[in-house]
């Protein structure tokens, strides 16, 4: 009879290596990323472009173009694309990020050579009609404008704003005044500089290794010339100075008060990086993290609380993340403060620095159980410059990483004074 007072054993992690890319540079410029797997008859297709919020020439383009793409083209109206899509069981999306922006087809293998004019129509021959422009904005702003009823929202935006500055593209704040302002041709100029196949990167992967030379021809031939400006960023940054006293963003009203805290944060290519992603863990990266079990379990003072890293092209960070009642506050961020203390002070015990390695590693290998998710892990390797060994080493020094190292690193990094500290929440 199984006996669950025991812990199953727990088996170390083979060495990782992920199934190498069959890469091309087609005619257009743009490089076609080929991983071929037909465990399943799916398949995934991603036109990735530099035209996120760090090349757009005014705040909310880069977003507002991506989302118009799919509300019409010259020769399809929004409708016609969304029913051909329905019609083939598939999805296709577009969605700008800080850094690029991605247009994503879903669809079984099968149904990729009749789908394939809809998704090269989509990028190369926008019509940004007036009316689903004007009721595109109307959206948005009525959505950002329900969201800053949120203390949660409200802290992050203050929280990105202070860290990155807001006249970067990582710390700009939505201006509903800006935003309304944009016009159909601005959309038109920034597709025609940032969407071009010269930049592009293609990824298709799934049951694709039929499909792969009808893909290569489709996208053959440049969409747009031009070339996106790069808008400044905050620098990545191993060091933070010393941060005053917490910013507060008063909501009237409200009962609830939303801690954001953090501070620049070292890229994916520094060395410190993977003993970094160990440190974090055990401090508020899994539900057994040492914030969870303090303000959480012992203090009940939320139903859950993180600490993680948001790596991006031009700046990382370092975000801790609750929801606390409005009095408990200034307590949490005290006791959030404390457990940095106590990781610079004190060794982590062997147990517990071997059950987050075990947690890592195992999510990690849950992560890249299928071939979407090895793409997604391939494609960090492509967008922030890291060797092609940069998942074998993370495995390798998350199991050779020791307290000392931890503490130490906990002394450089975590230091409380460094962090920013954003508290949204009552008035008073």
């Amino acid at each position: 009879m199984l006996d669950r007072t025991v812990a199953p054993p727990v088996q170390p992690l083979a060495r990782v290596t992920l199934p190498a890319a069959n890469v091309t540079t087609l005619p257009s410029g743009a490089r076609l990323h080929v991983l071929a797997n037909d465990a399943q008859p799916v398949v995934r297709l991603q036109l990735v472009f530099r035209a996120g919020k760090t090349v757009e020439p005014r705040p909310g383009l880069a977003s507002l173009t991506a989302r118009m793409l799919l509300e019409g083209t010259t020769t399809r109206t929004a409708r016609q694309i969304a029913d051909e899509v329905a019609f083939y069981g598939a999805s296709l999306e577009c969605d700008a990020g800080f850094d690029r922006s991605t247009l994503t087809l879903y669809c079984l293998t099968r149904h990729l050579p009749v789908l394939l004019p809809l998704v090269t129509d989509v990028p190369a021959n926008p019509a940004f009609p007036e009316a689903e422009l004007q009721q595109l904005k109307t959206r948005t702003i009525q959505n950002v404008s329900v969201e800053r009823q949120k203390t949660s929202f409200l802290a992050s935006e203050r929280f990105n704003e202070l860290l990155f500055g807001a006249d970067t593209a990582y710390g700009r704040p939505f201006d509903a005044d800006t935003y309304q302002a944009l016009t159909a041709a601005e959309a038109q100029a920034f597709h025609h500089a940032a969407y071009a196949l010269s930049n592009a990167e293609i990824f298709l992967c799934g049951d694709v290794a039929a499909e792969q030379a009808l893909v290569a021809t489709a996208f053959g031939t440049p969409l747009t010339n031009g070339q996106p400006t790069k808008q400044a960023v905050a620098s990545e940054s191993a060091n933070a100075s010393v941060v005053s006293g917490p910013d507060r963003v008063a909501v009237p009203g409200s009962l609830q008060a939303s801690i954001r805290m953090g501070r620049l944060w070292p890229g994916l290519t520094h060395p410190d990086t993977h003993r970094l992603k160990l440190l974090v863990n055990v401090f508020g990266g899994y539900f057994g993290s040492r914030l969870m079990r303090n303000i959480r379990e012992d203090k009940g003072l939320t139903y859950g609380i993180y600490a993680s890293v948001a790596p991006r092209e031009h700046g990382s960070s370092l975000v801790i993340g609750t929801d606390v009642k409005g009095e408990s506050a200034d307590f949490a961020v005290s006791e959030i403060q404390m457990e940095m203390r106590r990781l610079q002070e004190e060794l982590i015990p062997a147990e517990e620095l071997e059950t987050v390695k075990n947690y890592i590693l195992g999510k990690f290998a849950n992560e890249i159980s299928t071939v979407f998710e090895q793409c997604d892990k391939y494609k960090n390797l492509v967008f922030l410059d890291l060797p092609a060994d940069y998942y074998t080493q993370f495995v390798q020094q998350t199991e050779a990483v020791d307290a000392e190292t931890l503490r130490q690193l906990a002394q450089h990094y975590l230091d409380p004074n460094a962090m920013q500290i954003v508290i949204a929440g009552p008035a008073d």
